[in-house]
């Protein structure tokens, strides 16, 4: 599970996440809270436990559906991973006091998917009992000790990680307590029939779980501990740099608490939960699903931030502007579930927007760190 970034402050939501398919599991990585499974030293991963050795499994049109939707789900989830690292990691120091020391990357088995999504998983992703690196964050000290995607966890600082259908949780249980207290971490794994022993740095970034939203309307929500894009939102941005836009904009409305100032909090975290689910309740969005629009100043304060994160994380903040123009003017707020039912202020925000690539371009001529007053 625990997906993009999973950090130990969340454990409670990682049972629910073991059951979705997203589970960015998260930013897109298993944060500080992650752990992984058992080690015997040597065979690979067994064939799943009851599935028929010498016969062919039968191929239905269900299960041909499972794997594509799989298939496409991952591939999302992974681009989002992909463009969210810089701003994770590039922005620790931004964050305040939700940077966390993280491992940086996800792991998952076959058993965090549900139904027929667990014969899918097999199928289309190799995954078994055993969890396997489904995610590295670009960047991270699991990236730089050569972890790899595919490698099968066995075991950290020697002790075995858990296998089967609460390997997520319970190796997020493990990891916790040693990415917290520790510089680096010794991971066994599995790959290419042999084990190797990898000496993991822990990474220090903002620990902020990023999910995809299995649901087509054109949208984003942040509850102050995750961001969620919806896969109509990624298809509506197109480029991972537009994508970087809004996850910098809902990333600064965690980092600044504005869920909780708006008492937002509950009725966001449902939608997260709702949306990273196989298959959503999309009655759930019928009009504005219950959020209130975010008033000007808080959604200003918010734009000048992820300028900010997006300038530190290399991304061209001189076409911000244009993306937000374009999408209040393909889903204006009269879009009851669209971004800017939410965001209506789009004129006061483009203001705010302008003043402040213009002070960034100033500061980086000045060669000034970009480090922006918060309020």
């Amino acid at each position: 599970m625990p997906a993009i970034v999973m950090q130990c402050a969340h454990k409670a939501k990682a049972l629910a996440v073991v059951k979705t398919i997203v589970a960015a599991t998260a930013l897109l990585t298993l944060a500080a809270c992650s752990t992984f499974g058992p080690a015997p030293s040597a065979p690979a991963p067994a064939p799943a436990r009851g599935a028929p050795i010498d016969e062919t499994p039968v191929v239905t049109a269900k299960t041909i559906a499972a794997q594509e939707a799989l298939g496409q789900m991952v591939t999302l989830q992974d681009r989002l991973y992909r463009v969210a690292a810089p701003l994770l990691i590039n922005n620790a120091d931004l964050c305040r006091t939700q940077a966390r020391n993280l491992l940086g990357f996800t792991a998952k088995n076959k058993y965090s998917y549900p139904g027929e999504f667990v014969d899918a998983a097999q199928a289309v992703l190799g995954y078994g009992d055993r969890l396997q690196v489904s995610g590295v964050l670009a960047g991270s000290g699991a990236a730089r000790a050569g972890l790899r995607r595919g490698d099968t966890l066995m075991a950290i600082e020697g002790k075995n990680l858990p296998v089967g259908q609460n390997a997520e949780t319970l190796a997020a249980a493990m990891f916790g307590p040693l990415v917290g207290s520790r510089a680096t971490l010794n991971l066994a794994v599995w790959r290419g029939g042999a084990n190797q022993v990898l000496n993991i740095p822990v990474t220090r970034a903002c620990a902020f779980k990023v999910d995809l939203g299995n649901a087509d309307n054109i949208n984003s929500y942040a509850d102050g501990q995750r961001v969620l894009i919806t896969r109509g939102m990624i298809n509506f941005a197109q480029s991972d740099e537009a994508i970087a836009f809004v996850l910098a904009k809902d990333i600064a409305h965690n980092v600044l608490g504005h869920a909780g100032t708006l008492r937002s909090s509950a009725t966001i975290g449902g939608i997260i939960d709702n949306l990273v689910g196989v298959r959503p309740d999309l009655s759930m969005l019928i009009g504005s699903a219950g959020v209130k629009p975010v008033p000007q100043e808080l959604d200003a304060a918010a734009d000048r931030l992820a300028l900010y994160l997006l300038a530190r994380a290399n991304y061209n903040i001189e076409h911000v502007r244009a993306f937000w123009q374009r999408l209040a003017t393909q889903y204006p707020a009269t879009v009851l579930n669209g971004y800017n039912a939410t965001h209506p202020a789009i004129a006061y925000r483009l203001a705010a927007i302008d003043r402040t690539v213009a002070e960034i371009k100033a500061r980086q001529a000045a060669n000034k760190p970009l480090v922006p007053q918060l309020p």
